[in-house]
């Protein structure tokens, strides 16, 4: 019989399938239908400072450098009932629950990262993103200052800290090697960022939805096998995740769990259940017996030509072209 027992962030998890930070988590009983489907944890969804500020704006007042500082006598309504309802979806499940945080201020991070850890969570994700929009800002001033959010909630907090990166660095690589010196317990590779576009019709910009395509796991399948072995923190691999075979190639290459969303949204949570049939039956098939057994294999650390992480043209383009 198959073990799809693995250990996240030093957590034992029944099997490698997380489901990712989503609205459908703040939903008691969705939650609990994931857990009754398989999944082996969830991240409950993201508190964002930026959407706290503007649905509160009325109850603050601008401060120094133009910042939103609460007006005396008000409250944090959302945030609040946000933490509240975190603690109860905690409290109700048996599987382990991640809280997860995008701030926008430095002095933020710390604070909401401590109120999450109150509300007992198992571990805590951070959402770490840029968006350029200043010509000035140096990558190394962009770089530092997210080492700085990483090294601070660390030291801030007790409990397992993952990192949820942009691959919108010059090189990813540097930047987890370098979070992992400041003691990262995971990787989450990788966030999906929304992307604007245009309504011709209308001529007005419009956000649609995030939700990724089977096509995006080849990105995270490959900083997945370029990190492994190379880092002491455990890779979630996230983005494009909706088959057994692609939550397959993720282990191949590296990843400790795997994080599925679009997935879920797009097919409910029988997904899960498949999903998770699908590894134990391919194990049975290739006779595995753990994750162990093959996790890493097809990594650029274990394979016997590593080019194919380099390659970035078509081969054949570049020598007959």
């Amino acid at each position: 019989m198959v073990d799809l027992k693995t250990t996240y962030m030093g957590i034992e998890l029944k099997n490698p399938l997380i489901i990712g930070a989503n609205n459908l988590t703040s939903n008691l009983e969705k939650a609990k239908k994931m857990e009754d489907s398989g999944a082996a944890a969830i991240v409950y969804r993201s508190l964002f400072e930026e959407q706290v500020q503007l649905e509160n704006r009325h109850l603050f007042e601008d401060g120094r450098d133009g910042l939103l500082e609460l007006k005396e006598g008000a409250a944090y309504p959302d945030t609040d009932n946000f933490l509240n309802e975190l603690r109860r979806t905690k409290e109700a499940l048996s599987i382990p629950v991640f809280g997860s945080l995008n701030a926008v201020h430095f002095e933020s991070w710390i604070e909401y990262a401590k109120r999450i850890e109150q509300t007992g969570v198992d571990g805590l994700e951070i959402n770490l993103y840029y968006v350029p929009n200043d010509f000035e800002l140096t990558g190394r001033a962009i770089i530092q200052e997210k080492l700085d959010i990483v090294d601070a909630v660390i030291r801030a907090t007790s409990i397992p800290v993952a990192i949820k990166l942009s691959p919108f660095f010059t090189n990813p690589l540097y930047v987890i090697k370098e979070m992992d010196k400041l003691g990262a317990n995971a990787f989450v590779l990788f966030n999906k960022l929304f992307q604007p576009e245009v309504n011709v019709d209308t001529l007005e910009m419009r956000l649609p939805d995030t939700l990724s395509s089977p096509d995006e796991h080849s990105l995270p399948l490959r900083y997945t096998g370029l990190a492994y072995g190379n880092i002491n923190a455990d890779i979630c691999s996230s983005r494009g995740i909706y088959t057994a075979e692609s939550a397959i190639a993720m282990l191949l290459v590296g990843a400790t769990t795997i994080q599925v969303v679009s997935a879920i949204y797009k097919h409910g949570c029988g997904r899960i259940e498949e999903i998770l049939q699908g590894i134990k039956d391919w194990m049975n098939e290739k006779g595995y017996r753990s994750l162990e057994d093959f996790r890493g294999k097809l990594s650029r650390k274990n394979i016997q030509d590593p080019l194919v992480y380099r390659r970035a043209q078509y081969v054949d383009i570049l020598l007959h072209g």
